[in-house]
Parts: C-alpha cells; structure tokens; sequence
C-alpha cells in the first residue's frame, strides 16, 4: 500500500510538473509572439461580431416573430415555419433551380480557374504573364451591378451590339435576357468573367510550391510537357483542388443574391427564382422574418452537412480534406 501510494504520490507530482511546464511554456510563447496576437485580435473580433453574435437571430426561426415583442416575448412555434416551407408548391421549383445552377457552376465555372492558373504557370515570358494576369484579375472588382448592366447594353433586343451583329449577318435578333432558356448561360458566363481570372491566385499559390527538382527529372527522362502537367504539376496542387471543391461543396444552396435578383425578369421568373432571392422577397418585401429565418437555416444546415460528407469522402480517397 505504502509503495503504491508512493507512486501514486510521484506520478501526480510529475504530471503537476508537467502541467507547470505545459502553463510556462504557453505563457512564455504568449509573452514572446505578444504583437502577433495584437494584429490577430481585429480579426478575431470581426468574427465574434459580426459572425458568431447574430447567429442568435436563428431563433426566430421557432418563433413567430413580432418586432415590437423582441426575441424573447415572442410567440415559439417549433418547427412550424419548416413544415410550411417544405409543404409550398414552391419549394421543389426553388430546389429544381437552386440545384441546376450550382450544377453548372461545378461543371462549368469551377474548373475554369485551374485551366486558367496551369495555363498562366507554362508562359516563361514574364511581361506577358505579368499583364494577363492582371486584366484577367480586373473583373472581380466590378460590382455585379456594373457586370449587369453590360450584359443588357450588350444583349438587349433594342440596338444591343450581339443581336445587331446576328441581324448583320443574316440572322433574327434573340431576346437572351428575357428568354428562359438562356438565363443559366447568361448567368454562368457572367460568374466565369467575373470570378475566375481571381480565382486563379489559389491556385498559382499552389503551383509555386511545387518541387521544380520533379520536373528536371522529368526532363532527363524524356517526358513531355503534357506528360509533366498530368504526373507532376495536376498531383502538386490535387489538395488545393479538393479542399476548394469541399468549401464548395457548402455553397451548394447559395448562388449568391445580387447576381440572380439584377437578372430575373418577368419572364424568366420561372426559372430565376432560387432559395436567395426567396428569401428576401419573403422576408423584406412580405415581412415574414422567422419564415425566411427558417429557409436560410435549412439552407446553413444542408451546406454544414455536405462539406461534412464530403470531407469525408475525401478522407475515403486518400486526400487530406479539410480536418
């Protein structure tokens, strides 16, 4: 009893020591890297404002909300506002058209950026690279507001520049903005001119880091650049890929408000209207707050639960994911 009380006695004295040592050594890297979490606090703070205290307003996704009672005066309802949601005609046109676009912008817009990066990596001329780069870099930072408002200069059934073009050359002017058919390309189009020159930094971030003694020994091995660019340069930044396509993944239901609400009409309503701009028509223009509440807290959980599924799946092919 004396001996294991003994050890007891030591094994507890040295975990106390280590645990002094674990507490010296956090506060001597706290004391030391001091101005590192100084320039780290704003960041941090914009988190905790602007990100984790409004998700208090999910609760009025159980209620039924009343301004003038405040979160806590307000009438719970549960899982009303859901039921409602899920048994509207609406919800499956929403879903139908949610879905197809975000399938075209995996399908269409997501790889653009890589092709855009791999192509950029083989220029050697550094003037030209450096200039590409830039004017494909520039479309990001027109407001979608801008990029709409070209699109109907260009596009426009009434002197637009595409359809006096088609009528020059023997054809019948398209009225692109209003037809249906042709909302998904206008909107896809826009999203690669827009974003993909930008999205392209990723990914030649990427491409610098990987070991340029592989292709030198590609080289002297005779390889092709074809060859170098599917055993060396497309393995090199595969993580990049898959982590970008997970966090993509979560956005499945977001297709971005501004974009859809400056480009839905009348007559292309039909296939326009998805979750984001249900949203705002339901709860600024109707004012029902805990119903669109509701919609986009479907919405945060359907994406929490993809990126999650597909982290997994990521793991289940070797790749490192996100966690």
């Amino acid at each position: 009893m004396e001996e294991l009380a003994s050890r007891s006695g030591t094994a507890g004295t040295a975990a106390g020591t280590r645990t002094g040592v674990y507490r010296n050594n956090a506060l001597g890297r706290l004391k030391r890297d001091k101005w590192l979490y100084v320039l780290l606090l704003p960041g941090v703070l914009y988190f905790i404002i602007f990100k984790y205290v409004p998700m208090w307003g999910i609760l009025i996704a159980f209620q039924n909300y009343q301004p003038f009672a405040g979160f806590w005066r307000s009438e719970w309802v549960g899982f009303e506002h859901f039921q409602l949601f899920f048994q509207n005609p609406d919800f499956f046109k929403l879903l139908r058209n949610t879905l197809i676009l975000s399938l075209y912008n995996l399908l269409f817009y997501f790889p653009v950026p890589i092709v855009l990066a791999l192509l950029l990596n083989e220029v050697r001329l550094a003037i030209f690279k450096r200039t590409v780069q830039t004017l494909i870099y520039v479309p990001h930072f027109i407001s979608m507001v801008i990029v709409a408002s070209l699109t109907y200069v260009l596009l426009t059934t009434e002197g637009g520049l595409v359809n006096e073009l088609i009528v020059k050359y023997g054809g019948e002017k398209i009225d692109f903005l209003a037809s249906p058919d042709w909302f998904r390309p206008l909107i896809i189009l826009q999203l690669i001119w827009k974003e993909s020159g930008f999205g392209t930094i990723l990914f030649l971030a990427a491409l610098a880091g990987v070991d340029a003694e592989q292709y030198e020994a590609a080289i002297m091995d005779g390889a092709s650049r074809w060859r170098q660019l599917w055993h060396i340069t497309l393995p090199g930044i595969r993580s990049t890929i898959v982590i970008l396509l997970i966090l993509r993944m979560g956005d499945i239901l977001e297709n971005g408000f501004e974009q859809i609400y400056l480009m839905t009409n009348a007559l292309n309503r039909e296939v326009a209207d998805v979750f984001d701009t249900y949203v705002y028509f339901m709860g600024i223009t109707q004012g029902a707050f805990s119903y669109s509440t509701a919609v986009g807290l479907f919405k945060a959980v359907v994406g929490v639960v993809l990126i999650v599924a597909s982290n997994w799946l990521a793991k289940k092919f070797g790749q490192s994911g996100l966690y």
